[in-house]
């Protein structure tokens, strides 16, 4: 499989990382904005380096089937998304304690308890 260089002119988002896939669509001027119009978007590969990644002059190594032309263009968005098998994870080291407290004078029973997370910003 043949790799793809992509050079930028500002830092990378702080969460793109190796294994992470890079897509790109195509974008065009509409009423003085950068819009992506009716285009797909295209993987182009996983990200297999990453240099000067907080720098001005970053740049990204994917592997890719893709002609090296086709990618590397100023008219392109690029964009990343996270490997699931990577970074998805259990509860590990968190716990929840709680205390039911019944203020009435008469007896009740719980019928059921139920409990949401989400994982915060990292």
């Amino acid at each position: 499989m043949a790799s793809v260089t992509l050079n930028f002119s500002a830092p990378l988002n702080i969460s793109c990382q190796v294994g992470d896939t890079a897509y790109y669509v195509g974008t065009s001027s509409d009423g003085g904005f950068s819009t992506n119009g009716a285009n797909d978007v295209v993987e182009i590969g996983q990200i297999r380096q990453i240099s000067n990644a907080t720098t001005n002059n970053p740049t990204i190594i994917c592997s890719s089937d893709i002609a090296f032309n086709l990618v590397n263009n100023l008219s392109k968005f690029i964009l990343f998304s996270k490997n699931n098998k990577v970074n998805l994870s259990s509860v590990l080291g968190y716990y929840a304690e709680t205390k039911f407290v019944n203020n009435s004078t008469t007896e009740s029973e719980i019928f059921a308890v139920g409990m949401d997370m989400f994982e915060s910003s990292k």
